[in-house]
């Protein structure tokens, strides 16, 4: 295609991509719809959308996050140019962000990519509509023989949301921030391979891209990402004095590594970053997902913006975007009708000064003016970043949530916004951690996972001369990226700690999520942990470590030594005029892990100081190991030996194949471990065993145990009924019993009252009725004999005050054989008699329905 050309694609949906089909090409690029652009095929959607930095694979990212181009719902354009207004427009932002280094640069090529008024992917239903707030923004990489940068803007109003839903949410309402910066990826060189650089991956760091600027410019961020000369990291611009309350430019830097960048841009042969021309058919075949493979660099298939060309009803659009006609707007660097043309005029007006912005600095800093912008500092007995400054030596209050999705062994447990709170005394650099409501079995599990409370132990280390703790340096702002690798079974977890400044009385607010695997500890085992030194690299706006440590479980005579690997990235928004120690020593003296049961609380307490780093002599090099710098495949285990040996054994889960290692079926060959009434289910280098119908899973994760029937309160006697004298309970399988009155009582079951059944004259006229509790009886009156409800007339007694009864009134108490006057009837009848006790004339037999007249 030839440069300066363009077009647009709609996309179907959330994380689709566009990809360049195969070309003689130095190089080619990938727009995906996830707001990121990248060098290699995008991997499933789920395996990077909602992850923190670094990602497995190159990215540039101006806006990651789970994006939607579906119903209509904004495009996606991208395109090659080499014309002069586009160029020079380019090569005024990044003089204007590196005035000394790249005073007289001019770009020979851009390529430009640009998502306008895109959505979040949202699942939909007939009840909810899609939401109406849109994105857009853009990325330019422009590049000579010699250098590449990078462009980021973000025009005013065009970010109207800041993150997205996890694809597992399980149902819970929460969003994850996007993330913008740079991520090398992993390669063939294991010393470069999780590089990164990050921008803003929070909340308050995204609303600020709008507003703030390295370049001088709202909205604008350069980068220098590439180069002939060596390049140790990415390098954001410091032309315009960005604010201090936005991370700038957060990067992972290893003393020594090579660019990452410019391994991203260039190609083996030729050192320049250059990108082709492509000339000839822009038809490309059709991917085997029976959807279009997307148009190579610099080609664009779409009807907003179609192709000049051989064949079909094509037009030809003019380089300059600014003259495209409406309907075919432009989405170049320079202005567009949908872009805030502030966004992209320069103005030393925007530079900041402490004259109008000194109120975001501490009320216990002072405000400090340079060339490009202002930075804060704290007033001698305060220490901090400036913005945020404590007290020295007081003691500090650290309130936060935490929530996870971790698997124990093999049980799944999920908790949310679960209490944390630290006490730090810092006078001697003692950090106290308490963690409260986290379910069990993972409570006990993330005991030996000390440096969730080692964040605060650096954050607050007893200083030695001419060295700074970590608040020093970062204040109450910044995100901790941790991931922990346990050995031998190679469970992984990933923690992010992101502080949110400081609150009344100075307490720092906190949330940590913690997500992933570990290993399953059992209820009688007591985790010892062995003091450590640790070594934190520092740049501008990033402080990484990496360390392997060693745990031992200790259950009566037995011990265990135990292992894990961790690799701490944290990021923040520092003064581009401080200056930082490339590397400090963090030592902690005392370290302190345990699960209280009868509070439900883990704590995790250390003490700690932090100094210089030592010379190499007296701190030989780091096993390759230990400090991720092996070439052992992905499914493989470095092995650490003698000195800087080491070797590569395949995972738990794998087995030698060849040169690399080949996943294992447990559940196939025999290997689980899965108890009796179990299901073994195979997955990735390893297995896991469900339960069968009936049966549930042991606290160990693998045995499974009968369900236990439920108990009967009937039979227990924790119903609510009433006595037994009085009610009877009813019990129902699977819900809760009823209660019955007995006959005699009435009410609810629950309270039963006796019944007067003598108000209801139940005995003979001749009887007297007597209650009592439950029932009553009946006793014949003098002159009478029966049982009370029969009572006949005695032969040797009459009362004169006993009642005569009528022949009516009789007969129905003692029927005759056959009935009085005319009867249809031979059976025994018993007769209808009226109020007064009188035959009533019209006569029925109950049996047969035949009535007659007496």
């Amino acid at each position: 295609t030839p440069p300066g050309r363009g077009g647009t694609r709609r996309g179907t949906g959330g994380g689709v991509a566009s990809a360049a089909p195969e070309h003689p090409a130095p190089l080619s690029l990938q727009v995906g719809t996830n707001g990121v652009i990248s060098t290699q095929d995008f991997p499933r959607e789920t395996q990077y959308v909602d992850d923190d930095f670094p990602t497995d694979f190159p990215v540039i990212a101006p806006f990651l996050a789970d994006l939607d181009t579906s119903g209509d719902r904004g495009n996606i354009y991208y395109r090659q140019d080499d014309s002069p207004d586009v160029l020079n427009q380019a090569a005024g932002y990044i003089q204007a962000g590196f005035p000394r280094t790249a005073g007289s640069f001019v770009p020979t090529n851009a390529f430009i990519a640009t998502w306008e008024d895109v959505g979040a992917y949202q699942e939909l239903s007939q009840d909810t509509e899609p939401s109406k707030k849109l994105n857009t923004f853009q990325a330019v990489i422009a590049y000579d023989d010699e250098d590449t940068y990078t462009i980021f803007l973000y025009p005013d109003g065009g970010l109207q949301f800041l993150g997205t839903r996890p694809k597992e949410s399980y149902n819970v309402q929460l969003e994850l921030p996007a993330r913008v910066g740079f991520s090398r990826g992993d390669g063939d060189d294991p010393k470069r391979d999780g590089l990164f650089h990050s921008l803003a991956s929070s909340e308050q760091a995204l609303r600020h891209l709008e507003r703030e600027s390295n370049a001088g410019v709202p909205g604008v961020w350069v980068f220098h990402v590439g180069s002939v000369a060596p390049l140790e990291h990415v390098e954001p611009g410091r032309g315009g004095g960005a604010s201090p309350g936005v991370p700038q430019s957060p990067v992972h830097h290893v003393s020594g590594a090579a660019d990452y960048a410019r391994a991203l841009y260039s190609h083996a042969d030729h050192a320049s970053t250059e990108l082709p021309e492509h000339h000839g058919s822009e038809a490309a075949s059709p991917h085997p997902d029976n959807r279009p493979h997307a148009p190579a660099l610099g080609q664009e298939r779409s009807r907003r913006l179609p192709l000049d060309g051989d064949g079909g009803a094509r037009q030809s659009y003019p380089a300059n975007p600014s003259s495209y006609s409406s309907g075919h707007h432009g989405v170049g660097v320079e202005e567009d009708v949908h872009f805030n043309p502030d966004v992209f005029t320069y103005s030393a007006a925007s530079k900041e000064t402490c004259a109008r912005h000194h109120g975001r600095c501490s009320p216990h800093a002072f405000c400090t003016d340079y060339a490009t912008g202002i930075c804060c500092h704290c007033r001698a007995t305060y220490y901090g970043n400036g913005r945020q400054c404590l007290p020295e030596g007081a003691v500090h209050r650290l309130n936060g949530k935490v929530s996870g999705s971790l698997m124990v062994g093999r049980a799944s447990v999920r908790f949310q916004d679960v209490d944390l709170h630290a006490y730090i005394v810092g006078s001697d650099g003692r950090a106290y951690t308490a963690i409260s409501g986290v379910p069990q079995p993972a409570a006990r599990a993330l005991v030996p996972l000390l440096p969730i409370g080692g964040l605060f132990a650096w954050l607050f280390a007893l200083e030695e001369p001419g060295s700074e703790n970590g608040f020093s340096i970062t204040g109450a702002e910044f995100t901790q990226s941790l991931e922990v690798t346990f050995y031998p079974g190679e469970e992984k977890v990933h923690v992010t700690q992101t502080a949110e400044g400081l609150g009344p009385d100075n307490y720092l607010s906190l949330k940590t999520h913690i997500q992933g695997q570990v290993p399953f500890l059992p209820e009688n085992v007591t985790v010892h942990l062995a003091p450590f030194k640790e070594l934190y690299h520092y740049s501008s706006s990033a402080v990484t470590s990496s360390a392997q440590r060693e745990y031992v479980l200790a259950a009566g005579t037995a011990n265990q030594t135990l292992s894990y690997r961790l690799r701490q990235n944290i990021t923040f928004a520092g003064c581009p005029h401080a200056r930082l120690p490339a590397r400090q020593r963090l030592s902690v003296a005392r370290a302190f892990a345990l699960y209280d049961g009868e509070e439900h609380v883990l704590r995790y307490a250390l003490a700690a100081r932090v100094g210089s780093a030592q010379d190499d002599a007296q701190n030989p090099p780091v096993n390759p190991c230990h400090d991720s710098t092996h070439t052992c495949e992905a499914t493989a285990r470095c092995q650490p030996g003698a000195g800087m040996e080491y070797t590569c054994e395949c995972a738990a889960g794998y087995r030698r194949d060849g040169r690399g290692c080949r996943e294992v079926d447990e559940c196939a060959e025999g290997l689980s471990q899965c108890g009796p009434f179990t299901v073994c289910l195979n997955v990735p280098g390893s297995y896991r065993c469900e339960c069968r119908s009936g049966y549930r899973l042991a606290e160990d994760g693998q045995m499974c145990v009968p369900l236990v029937p439920a108990t009967d309160p009937c039979e227990d006697g924790s119903h609510p009924c009433a006595p037994s004298d009085r009610a009877r309970c009813v019990p129902h399988a699977g819900g809760r019993p009823t209660c019955e009155c007995l006959p005699g009582y009435a009410g609810d079951g629950i309270d039963c009252s006796d019944v007067d059944e003598c108000a209801e004259n139940p005995c003979h006229p001749a009887a007297t009725c007597y209650n009592t509790p439950g029932s009553f009886s009946c006793q014949c009156q003098p002159g009478y004999e029966g049982d009370g409800f029969q009572c006949t007339h005695g032969k040797t007694a009459r009362l004169a005050s006993a009642p005569r009864l009528t022949p009516c009134q009789h007969e129905r108490l003692y029927p005759r054989a056959v009935p009085p006057g005319p009867s249809p009837v031979g059976n025994g009848h018993v007769p209808q008699c009226d109020e007064e006790g009188r035959y009533r004339p019209l006569q029925c037999h109950g049996s047969t329905g035949y009535c007659w007249c007496v």
